[in-house]
């Protein structure tokens, strides 16, 4: 028979496996990076999409040549800045990787802010909104829909991964579900 006694036992029975305790730590990482990399990601996006300057081509391409390369190839990297910086062990180590390698994926949310038209960005400069104004109380509303996509990825990608915490977290009561399980 069907029943949901197996669940309580996962969520109320840590004596072989504190699951709780590891669902916690995937929440937190994961809401962290969302919240930070989705912030990131829609800054570079609506830079990238609306200003011009010199390093903009150059940053453009730099960031599709690095985007070819799998992620795993920096672990030794990305090991060594973490033992420098003090961050193995700790959760918020995590966060910072996942929410700074967020804006490497900003391509799709530049095409959406490029559909925007840009005259409505000179009609609001020219009623005297500054660019922090144009960016909040006009592109802002209107990309709702490039947010919740932003966010949705920025927290899917930490609570499934499992190489990157299994490289940093050592400590058994600060796994993720994915390392944990």
């Amino acid at each position: 028979t069907y029943s949901m006694d197996t669940f309580r036992k996962l969520f109320t029975d840590t004596s072989l496996y504190n699951y709780p305790r590891w669902f916690k730590n995937t929440l937190y990482v994961a809401a962290g990076s969302c919240i930070l990399g989705t912030f990131l990601t829609i800054l570079t996006a609506y830079t990238m999409s609306r200003f011009t300057f010199r390093a903009r081509k150059p940053l453009m391409k730099a960031t599709m040549v690095l985007g070819m390369f799998p992620s795993f190839m920096g672990m030794t990297a990305v090991y060594l800045l973490m033992t420098q910086f003090g961050l193995i062990n700790r959760l918020t180590g995590l966060i910072l990787i996942y929410a700074a390698g967020a804006p490497m994926g900003y391509l799709t949310q530049k095409g959406f802010f490029d559909t925007i038209p840009k005259a409505i960005d000179e009609a609001a400069k020219i009623d005297g909104a500054t660019n922090m104004q144009v960016f909040l109380k006009i592109n802002l509303p209107l990309s709702r829909p490039i947010i919740v996509y932003t966010a949705l990825t920025s927290f899917t990608w930490p609570w499934s991964d499992f190489i990157l915490p299994k490289l940093l977290l050592k400590e058994k009561d600060l796994y993720t579900v994915a390392v944990g399980l």
